[in-house]
């Protein structure tokens, strides 16, 4: 319906996806990994569309990463198999799980405690299945996962490889990567994460444990890979098909590669406080970067002396880092465009996409909500 309507037109707030930065961010990832023979199994969190979800596999819809049962869900009802589900197991999620598990061709589990793997071998699947079981190790991320130097890692990864259940690789998210600041930061943390996962799983090998994949994943390690991550199985980035001002800030990537845009119109001039209102609020941007940019909650494309000063939940404040405000250039009703500080974090507010090639809509997205 929307089909060739300019952005200018859309009503705001929207989020814009511009489909030529989108289709070169992907482009980039998948020819980086093809090139040191390393799979790529894309993560689905940022956009949760099963359009991201086709460009991101190139079209094959096997082989992603889903961080909710809603998304796992929503793709494989889309036609997409071999998921990840890469999230610690739920307590409350294991017959959903079961039900993914019994009707996909590979659908696959996480966990880091004996207690949620003995969930998983009290229901076992039908049709003489196995659980496919991922384990989560901490590789200095500190969020998820059993110390790789824990005993008690080892012990998991031989339980799981016994019985109903089979262990189908190892999992560590680079988060960490996400406090760098450059290149050479960002690739210290890939090389340690990548070390010390592939001394895990020689330790596996030694105790006679299977593990057919070791992966480590995170946008900033995978945008900037070493070359030791060719000794792993895959990796499983997820935020570079936007990116977004925190990776820019990271070192991950320029701001050429920032695809999306929240457009937001001036409602209001107030030059007693030399403010501008808009009508984006953290409904349509949310709060995550909160005393990260000097600009602010974002940056405004075009006008890097403007700062996003404050929001409400549908009110925006904008005011000039540089002293006094023009007015006249800002006129009530024009359009400014906000790249946001973290694009999972503002993409996740919207309930559809603007897909836009040159200025022009070409498409929506609609992406899955909910857990």
């Amino acid at each position: 319906m929307l089909s060739g309507q300019r952005v200018e037109e859309l009503r705001t707030p929207a989020f814009t996806v511009d489909l030529d930065v989108v289709k070169r961010n992907v482009q980039q990832m998948t020819e980086r990994f093809r090139a040191l023979g390393v799979s790529l199994r894309p993560h689905m969190k940022t956009h949760k569309t099963l359009e991201g979800g086709d460009l991101m596999t190139g079209g094959s819809r096997r082989r992603i990463v889903v961080s909710t049962l809603a998304e796992a869900r929503f793709f494989a009802d889309g036609g997409f198999d071999d998921i990840l589900y890469a999230y610690p197991l739920p307590f409350d999620k294991v017959a959903e799980c079961a039900a993914l598990a019994e009707k996909l061709e590979s659908f696959h589990v996480l966990v880091d405690s004996p207690e949620a793997l003995a969930l998983l071998k009290r229901r076992p699947l039908h049709q003489g299945k196995r659980w496919k079981v991922w384990l989560k190790i901490d590789c200095e991320n500190n969020r998820a996962g059993l110390r790789h130097t824990d005993p008690a890692a080892l012990e998991l990864a031989k339980a799981i490889a016994t019985g109903s259940t089979e262990l189908a690789g190892v999992y560590a998210h680079c988060g960490n990567s996400y406090h760098c600041q450059g290149v050479p930061e960002i690739q210290s943390v890939a090389q340690t994460t990548t070390k010390l996962v592939l001394q895990f799983t020689e330790k596996l090998q030694k105790e006679g444990v299977p593990c057919p994949v070791a992966s480590i994943g995170s946008t900033p390690t995978c945008s900037h890979p070493v070359p030791e991550m060719a000794q792993l199985h895959e990796v499983h980035p997820g935020n570079y098909i936007f990116y977004d001002v925190q990776q820019t800030m990271i070192g991950s990537c320029q701001l050429k590669d920032v695809a999306v845009r929240v457009l937001t119109r001036v409602i209001g001039h107030y030059p007693h406080r030399n403010q501008l209102l808009v009508d984006c609020g953290w409904t349509g941007l949310s709060l995550h970067s909160l005393g990260q940019l000097p600009t602010g909650y974002a940056l405004v494309d075009g006008h890097p002396d403007l700062k996003l000063v404050g929001m409400t939940q549908e009110h925006g404040r904008i005011e000039s880092i540089t002293g006094q405000l023009d007015f006249a250039q800002f006129p009530l009703g024009s359009l400014l465009a906000l790249i946001p500080y973290h694009a999972c974090a503002t993409a996740a507010m919207h309930p559809v996409y603007y897909v836009c090639i040159k200025g022009q809509v070409v498409a929506t997205w609609k992406p899955i909500k909910g857990w």
